[in-house]
């Protein structure tokens, strides 16, 4: 099974409030640069302005964009761009997927360098469900405890038939952070919160 087939309806309602909130807060408009590290043009469906957006992900992708989406193929740890080259860079659920935290320091101070503003969000570690996996708690185990049960004991290997090689090296590249080290990522940004049920769900860093 497609994972993304099962994410995506659950999503809707969250990602439309979390992109108004983006609107909100830097009112892009049809002469806006945006790049999006690690996205699709999925997020960019709840905008009803139309800005200038550059999809950077590792593997490019087939799907069939409007004129004002580019797509480029790069990692977000080495963008192959200028200082400043965008108005603004966004990613959302990337951060905790690039490596260890020398791969998250690398990730965020590119982010931080080619744009001046700057909105990236990554899940709570602190939250009680961990939303890669789909299942509750499972992110407070051990982490030699994870990749021993990660194929048979969360929803998200019975969803897609994950092998244990698999369940595990999803296990290994997923690092979730907690609000000081994502703050300690991008110290000249304001870190925000998103909440569900009084739960720090995830983490918004913003800089404008």
């Amino acid at each position: 099974m497609d994972i993304h087939r099962v994410y995506r309806p659950l999503l809707r309602r969250s990602r439309r409030r979390r992109m108004q909130r983006f609107a909100e807060r830097f009112r892009p408009d049809a002469a806006t640069r945006i790049l999006d590290v690690g996205g699709t043009a999925f997020n960019w469906e709840f905008l009803a302005e139309r800005p200038e957006v550059t999809l950077l992900n590792l593997a490019s992708g087939d799907e069939a964009l409007p004129s004002r989406f580019s797509r480029v193929t790069a990692s977000g740890v080495a963008l192959p761009y200028a200082d400043a080259s965008f108005d603004i860079v966004f990613s959302n659920s990337v951060i905790e997927h690039v490596g260890d935290l020398e791969a998250q320091r690398a990730f965020a101070a590119e982010l931080r360098r080619v744009a001046p503003r700057v909105w990236v969000q990554t899940p709570a570690r602190g939250f009680f469900f961990e939303p890669h996996l789909l299942t509750p708690f499972f992110h407070y185990l051990p982490r030699r405890w994870q990749r021993r049960w990660a194929h048979w004991g969360t929803v998200w290997a019975w969803l897609t038939g994950a092998s244990r090689e698999q369940a595990a090296r999803f296990v290994d590249g997923t690092r979730l952070l907690d609000a000081a080290e994502f703050a300690s990522l991008f110290p000249d940004c304001t870190l925000q919160r998103e909440r569900f049920l009084g739960w720090t769900k995830s983490y918004v860093v913003v800089r404008d």
